[in-house]
């Protein structure tokens, strides 16, 4: 599953972007999901969901159309991205999500520094930002499959495992041509085991990863290291 963000300021145009771009996705044959990150609540005041709800305790609201979950507590965009049966999510705000690519909706040319123009491939309405491509209503077909092709989602734990500091820069330099989502060591599963005196030490994946990551950049640089399985003993 992919992403992409649509992010701006406030009445910048990112709502009407992100049905139009939802649309013309579809119409390339692709199930599209959204996520829109907000900084108000989302359940309303007074509502019986609101009622029922407190920290630790989701309340699910079941229609003859139509079914929702109310979570009282942040969760993590990853946990809520891949509970969606979508081949690609549009991520409507999110200006901090810097481990997905984004299309500007831009106001003024002066929002550009502020929102990470160098993960941009290309900007939404009359405000354009050169040398990125300008779309606008009119070029929403285009501009999808601009997104199809360019949509993808990394880790999101700048651990550093790619060899980068940040998810950030592992995303500038995929769509600079110089990397590819497949250097996110974090969506890929560990190919490490521990095992003490014959027996598995169970890991999670992050340690797992970590621990992998850490010992093949050492390992890489000596003398007779080949692919395979690598043993180490530890006595």
């Amino acid at each position: 599953m992919r992403a992409i963000g649509i992010t701006g300021f406030k009445n910048s145009g990112k709502t009407t972007l992100t049905g139009l771009l939802a649309t013309a996705l579809e119409g390339l044959g692709r199930k599209v999901a959204v996520i829109k990150c907000t900084h108000h609540g989302l359940d309303l005041p007074g509502r019986d969901t609101s009622k029922l709800s407190a920290p630790g305790r989701p309340v699910a609201a079941l229609g003859e159309d139509d079914a929702a979950i109310f979570w009282r507590g942040k969760i993590g965009f990853m946990d809520l991205f891949t509970r969606l049966p979508a081949d690609i999510v549009l991520v409507e705000g999110g200006k901090n999500l810097t481990f997905l690519p984004r299309v500007l909706c831009l106001r003024d040319i002066l929002e550009a520094p502020m929102l990470a123009p160098e993960l941009a491939v290309g900007t939404f309405g009359p405000v354009s930002l050169p040398p990125l491509p300008a779309f606008d209503e009119n070029s929403v077909e285009e501009l999808a499959r601009v997104a199809d092709a360019k949509a993808f989602v990394l880790g999101g734990l700048d651990c550093g495992l790619c060899g980068r500091e940040t998810c950030a820069a592992l995303t500038r330099d995929i769509l600079a041509g110089e990397a590819s989502p497949k250097d996110c060591l974090a969506l890929t599963p560990p190919s490490l085991s521990l095992r003490v005196n014959g027996r598995e030490v169970p890991l999670n994946d992050f340690t797992a990863r970590m621990l992998e990551g850490g010992l093949r950049g050492m390992l890489a640089p000596l003398k007779g290291m080949a692919a395979g399985t690598v043993e180490i003993v530890l006595k």
